[in-house]
């Protein structure tokens, strides 16, 4: 279980010299599209969810739809992200073949930061997000989704930061880790409020 610290901390470690995130033949999307809210998004989960727990069993410790797509009401990319937890991130052999064979393909491997891998589906879009139990960054995830679904004003503030963000990456011909880069501060500041708001973190005097 990640401690109280970890979980309201921004953990962005460096990339070690000489390593890449990216297995050989990935890299970050080249196109940034955010589109109107679908309910279909929902549906794509729950097929989703399906094939991961088909393809492992017991070995699926948690599973949540999370990121953009999660939100009624919410802009996003067409693409589900998921979060994965189970026992061992660092040991594909224990998940990655059986996710391969309902569809997944591993593209992010990540052993310095809380040992996170992604792996993509493409009919419907996916990234599915392995951690272990330890790790803060689901627990985050489910605050962010849960805030932003339970505060119309904070899902509207990050759908302007979204569409702002993907314009202006459109623009300058940046990829989708850059348009990620220019939406930050305001996740931060959501973050920050959603943190308060739960006791994990102290609000303002």
């Amino acid at each position: 279980m990640p401690s109280r610290h970890d979980i309201v901390t921004f953990h962005d470690p460096p990339v070690p010299p000489g390593s890449t995130m990216y297995v050989p033949g990935a890299g970050p999307a080249r196109e940034v599209h955010v589109e109107e809210p679908d309910e279909r998004w929902s549906g794509w989960f729950d097929d989703l969810a399906g094939r991961v727990r088909q393809a492992l069993g017991w070995r699926v410790l948690d599973l949540q739809h999370i990121g953009s797509t999660s939100v009624p009401g919410l802009a996003a990319k067409p693409v589900i992200d998921i979060d994965l937890v189970v026992a061992d991130a660092a040991d594909e052999a224990a998940y990655v073949p059986a996710l391969e064979a309902h569809g997944f393909e591993l593209r992010v491997r990540e052993p310095w930061w809380f040992e996170h891998r992604v792996l993509r589906h493409t009919h419907p879009r996916c990234h599915l997000h392995v951690f272990g139990p330890d790790a803060p960054e689901p627990v985050k995830h489910r605050i962010f989704r849960d805030w932003l679904r339970g505060n119309p004003d904070e899902r509207d503030l990050y759908a302007r930061a979204k569409r702002e963000a993907a314009e202006a990456a459109r623009a300058a011909g940046e990829h989708s880790m850059q348009y990620n880069a220019r939406k930050e501060k305001v996740v931060r500041e959501i973050y920050a409020r959603a943190f308060a708001a739960t006791g994990l973190l102290d609000g303002p005097s």
